[in-house]
This record gives C-alpha cells, structure tokens and sequence, in this order.
C-alpha cells in the first residue's frame, strides 16, 4: 500500500542547508544540502518512523498551508 505524505521545506539561516518536515508525521524531519539530498533522507525518515511507530496512533490530517501578511 502506498501512501501520500506532505513535506515542508525551510531553508536554515545559520548552515543554509534545507530541512523536511512530514506534516502527518509529528516529530519526523530532516536535513540535506540540496533538494535531491533531501528527498532520499525524507523517504527515509519516513520509513523510520513508520517502523517504529504505534500502529494504534492517529496521524494527524494534512489541510492546508496559509502565507499571512501582518506588519513587522
């Protein structure tokens, strides 16, 4: 069975590197100087995580993404 899991990408300030972060996943992120790198370390984040995981837990439901403008 496959399944569709949702990545937010940031780019660090301090290293400049890219982190990953699987919405559905709480807790489950990485790193990689670029994006190839980090889709392979994502994949397998992702299986880690699957792993070791309680299979009785709910993950959450990805819905959206918001870009809000205030004033600095």
């Amino acid at each position: 069975m496959k399944r569709t899991f949702t990545v937010v990408i940031e780019r660090d300030p301090e290293s400049g590197w890219l982190i990953g972060e699987v919405v559905e996943l709480p807790g489950c992120y990485t790193q990689a100087p670029d994006v190839q790198s980090l889709e392979v370390n994502v994949r397998e984040a992702i299986n880690a995580y699957l792993k070791t995981r309680d299979p009785l837990e709910p993950t959450p439901e990805f819905v959206g993404t918001w870009r809000i403008e205030v004033a600095a």
